[in-house]
């Protein structure tokens, strides 16, 4: 059996308004939207269960002419989740409308002073950019007292733990695996 070309062409139209309606800054334009997705992912497992066939009931009929029943179930999950986004947008619709008499999403005050302060930023004294995987990853000349002590005590307590440095190579007893 192939697919119904209508069936198709409307399921990309539904998913494509659904889409556009989402990323709007109004309530009700993404409530919309979600009803569209929400109906165009029915209009998907529809496709995808193909022919109709008979009942997946073992006993009802042969094993070989039964219909998949995981589009059936998944068809009853999308609507039961289409069920509560829409509750929950309707919710929050009618919550923002109580509080500022529209539906309209409003920018939130804290990210924008966050980009405010990372546009003022400036980079640290002591920032020093990534290393590309072909560049040496060797400790510059212009190490701090505190950063010598904090590695000579790494170095000691990795000599604890191993019974050997750092950088002295492995012990020649031990076997190395070439798989």
């Amino acid at each position: 059996m192939s697919p119904n070309l209508t069936l198709i062409i409307t399921m990309g139209v539904l998913f494509a308004a659904g889409v556009y309606l989402i990323l709007e800054r109004s309530l009700t334009r993404i409530l919309v939207g979600i009803l569209l997705m929400s109906n165009a992912t029915a209009i998907l497992f529809i496709l995808i269960s193909g022919p109709n066939r008979g009942v997946p009931i073992i006993g009802m009929s042969p094993e070989d002419q039964m219909s998949d029943p995981l589009p059936q179930a998944m068809f009853l999950t999308a609507i039961v989740i289409g069920l509560g986004l829409t509750g929950f947008v309707l919710a929050l619709a009618h919550r923002t409308w109580q509080l500022n008499r529209n539906d309209e999403v409003q920018d939130d005050i804290e990210d924008r002073r966050i980009i405010r302060l990372a546009q003022r930023d400036k980079e640290s004294s002591t920032y020093e950019p990534d290393e590309g995987p072909d560049d040496s990853h060797e400790a510059s000349d212009e190490v701090s007292d505190t950063d010598s002590r904090q590695a000579a005590e790494a170095e000691e307590i990795y000599l604890q733990l191993h019974g050997r440095r750092i950088n002295d190579p492995k012990d020649p007893d031990e076997e190395v695996d070439s798989e």
